[in-house]
């Protein structure tokens, strides 16, 4: 058979068109590989979504009833992936998601406990760099690999160098992860690591090993001991700090916080590893505790599960924000989480938060609940810190869970190790890629760019898949910084961050031509109805050519954060469900949704589809948003801050000058007022004794404030002149009735003279004398 020519429709090789005879050799005999019988669709990767079986010649769900980790085991293993739990959802057909790293292993050590970190990605075992290897990951492998917990990271090739290839993911693990596998992880942007710096850990061994279960890191909860293969659960009916600070310190948790016994829906269910214990304190594992207590003295009391917090499991974290390296600061302590008061919060504070959390440095300190209010306990308030401490409770700071405010002052950090993507143009779903890093925008050049890398980076961006990689013919230079060159995703990348590219530089790229220019797909479109703006009301998602709603099942501040940041609103405020900006219409297309907060849109979390008919409008999910330029990674914070002092100064600025006017108009109205007052005086002379103004001026301002007799003598004659002048010219019986009688001003002095003559003057005005004489 040679020259098969099939369309695909046929449904056997010898139906297509073809010669039965030709010119071949078995040298030329033609093959295929053949997918298997399962299939994942629907997922954001090749490693997850939904599970597919072929049954003859259709693609077949699974129900997920009797679907449980065992066969997502099986899945992924037929997918040469490997497993990692799902997150639980309610929808009908059973979901995988598979991790490309398939095995883990520590070699060349004493013990199958210590040595070198080795990891298989996808049947290949490569070495792990020590850049970004901190304990956290360490605690993950070792309790994966049944080794207790991690008491060392070695670095520098402690256990010798490995061979084959030196894998440059980083993982972050918050240490209560299964496996490495759940923990995040970025390669963007990571520098080419040799052997000689080959991650490497010092396990403890697993006799007598102890775990706390149930906490919220691997230093708080429920006590746990290994023994003879098994986990068992220790019960004690006198459980102390004495017997908490030999479980703390044997797991590496420093000092006993708290000794507790759980309260009855935290208990464990499980076989008992140990009854009864007694210790001094000073032991160094609780196995050489008084561990073989007598009946009578177990029982004396009730014995029940016991549980330490110890001062360990203090941690922090960020949330709420764009990014693992941005958000309002969290501060686990005493079993729970809670957020950090922005009084005297600045960069030396965020700086130590950003190093503690392995982000690099600080690039904003944000105050204000600037990545939305937090819930709970206030554990910190008025840090002062240096910059230099280890971690944030190592800094001067007020008594905790005692800060002198709310929520609403609640403090966050942006960390120079910040990265997000934009597409700058009009059209936000094509124009120049753009990475942000170490606080500024860059381009990423084009070279060795992949399908695969387009794909990744619409994908991240919501904006569906790629369709091309656009050429820039122009010349020129770059005018800002180009952070990133030799993107490579590949199939095994299920985001843009996990992919391989040159080191972090600024000027990867300097030609125009070089930049990266793509267009995508219509943006997975979201939006926000009956509120007065676009980043609060019912939420909707376009689908099948129409517009729907969200059902309010299970909707949180995790699926509100996606969808805030898929409209472009910065952080989540709130999440809102009881159709709460008003019912909607049309389809309900998604319940159930549960996205873990760092989906780039909602279509990207595990929901179910709304066509159940269990959900009504009734119930339309909705999020109130902060606004656009809070989410942005620039200083718009600041800025907005600015202009609001601004107003303040400009109102208080205002005020004082109109203050100054009313004094300025005052002092002036009482100048006139006072002139108004002297004014009757000279023409009430004038008119009654024809007084000189030059007499009055010399009497009102005086400087001495007194009179000498030559002047008083020459007051009484032009006085005596005036009265034979008014005599003369007067109507009879008037002017004698009526005159101003002066008799007495002979025998006064200086101002007495002045304020009787004043007196008399005003007497004489307000019984109309003045009048009758004119």
């Amino acid at each position: 058979m040679a020259d098969v020519e099939c369309r695909g429709t046929e449904s056997a090789l010898s139906d297509c068109k073809k010669r039965v005879s030709g010119k071949c050799n078995h040298s030329r005999g033609a093959g295929v590989t053949c997918s298997g019988f399962v299939r994942l669709v629907g997922g954001d990767s090749p490693c997850s979504g939904r599970v597919e079986i072929r049954d003859e010649n259709q693609w077949r769900t699974v129900c997920d009833s009797d679907f449980g980790p065992k066969a997502a085991a099986v899945v992924c293993e037929e997918l040469q992936w490997s497993p990692r739990d799902p997150p639980c959802t309610h929808a009908n057909d059973a979901s995988v998601t598979c991790t490309k790293y398939t095995g883990f292993r520590l070699v060349n050590g004493s013990t199958a406990c210590d040595g070198r970190v080795e990891v298989q990605v996808l049947g290949t075992w490569g070495t792990l760099c020590d850049s970004h290897w901190d304990l956290l990951d360490a605690h993950v492998l070792c309790r994966h690999l049944g080794c207790g917990f991690a008491e060392a990271v070695p670095g520098g090739g402690h256990f010798g160098r490995g061979t084959g290839p030196t894998w440059r993911e980083s993982f972050h693990c918050d240490g209560t992860e299964a496996q490495l596998g759940q923990c995040p992880v970025t390669a963007l942007g990571a520098s080419p690591c040799s052997h000689d710096r080959d991650a490497a850990v010092i396990c403890s061994d697993s006799s007598g090993a102890l775990r706390l279960v149930g906490g919220g890191s691997r230093c708080d909860g429920r006590v746990e001991i290994f023994q003879r293969g098994t986990w068992g659960r220790v019960l004690d009916d006198q459980w102390d700090v004495q017997e908490a600070s030999v479980v703390c310190r044997q797991l590496r948790c420093r000092e006993a916080e708290t000794a507790y016994n759980p309260p009855k829906p935290e208990r464990g269910t499980g076989p008992v590893g140990l009854r009864g214990v007694r210790c001094a304190g000073h032991e160094p594992n609780l196995t050489l505790c008084n561990t073989s207590l007598p009946e009578s003295a177990l029982a004396a009391g009730i014995a029940e599960d016991v549980g330490v917090i110890c001062w360990g499991s203090r941690q922090a974290r960020l949330v709420n924000g764009p990014g693992r390296c941005a958000g309002r600061v969290e501060i686990y302590y005493r079993g729970s989480w809670g957020t950090v008061c922005d009084e005297g919060w600045d960069l030396p504070d965020a700086a130590v938060v950003c190093q503690q959390l392995g982000c690099g440095g600080a690039l904003e300190a944000v105050g204000s609940a600037g990545f939305g209010s937090g819930s709970g306990q206030i554990w910190l308030g008025s840090v002062s810190c240096s910059g230099a401490e280890a971690a944030l409770w190592d800094c001067p700071a007020g008594s905790w869970g005692e800060p002198d405010c709310g929520h609403k002052e609640d403090a966050g950090v942006v960390c120079s190790e910040f990265v997000a993507l934009r597409l700058e143009n009009n059209d936000s779903c094509s124009g120049r890629l753009q990475v942000f890093y170490n606080g500024t925008w860059g381009s990423v050049c084009s070279n060795s760019m992949t399908p695969q890398t387009v794909s990744l980076a619409c994908k991240e961006l919501g904006c569906g898949d790629a369709i091309s990689l656009d050429p820039f013919p122009t010349y020129g230079t770059l005018p800002g910084p180009a952070w990133l060159d030799r993107v490579e995703c590949g199939e095994r990348h299920s985001s843009f961050w996990q992919c391989p590219s040159a080191p972090w530089h600024p000027q990867s790229c300097t030609d125009l031509r070089d930049e990266t220019h793509i267009t995508c797909q219509d943006r997975e479109k979201i939006r926000a109805v009956g509120g007065e703006s676009g980043c609060w009301g019912r939420v909707e998602v376009w689908h099948h050519g129409s517009w729907g709603t969200v059902c309010d099942d299970s909707w949180d501040m995790l699926d509100a954060a996606v969808a805030c940041r898929q409209l472009g609103c910065g952080p989540a405020v709130s999440a809102l469900g009881g159709a709460a900006f008003g019912k909607g219409t049309g389809p309900i297309w998604l319940e159930q949704v549960e996205c873990r907060g760092t989906e780039p849109s909602l279509q990207h979390c595990w929901a179910r589809p709304g066509d159940s008919g269990s959900c009504r409008h009734k119930e339309d999910a909705a999020v109130n948003c902060s606004d656009a330029t809070r989410g942005r990674p620039t200083s718009s914070r600041r800025e907005s801050l600015l202009v609001i002092i601004c107003i303040i100064l400009g109102a208080l600025l205002c005020l004082l000058l109109a203050l100054l006017a009313g004094q300025a108009w005052s002092a002036r109205a009482g100048r006139r007022a006072s002139e108004r007052a002297w004014e009757p005086f000279p023409e009430a002379l004038y008119e009654e004794i024809r007084y000189s103004p030059a007499l009055g001026k010399q009497g009102r301002f005086s400087i001495s404030g007194s009179y000498s007799e030559g002047s008083l003598t020459k007051t009484q004659a032009h006085y005596e002149d005036i009265e034979e002048e008014d005599g003369a010219g007067s109507a009879p019986g008037t002017g004698e009735q009526e005159g101003v009688d002066l008799s007495s001003l002979q025998t006064c002095d200086g101002h007495q003279c002045h304020h009787e003559l004043q007196g008399r003057i005003w007497a004489m005005i307000s019984s109309g004398a003045a009048k009758s004489t004119v």
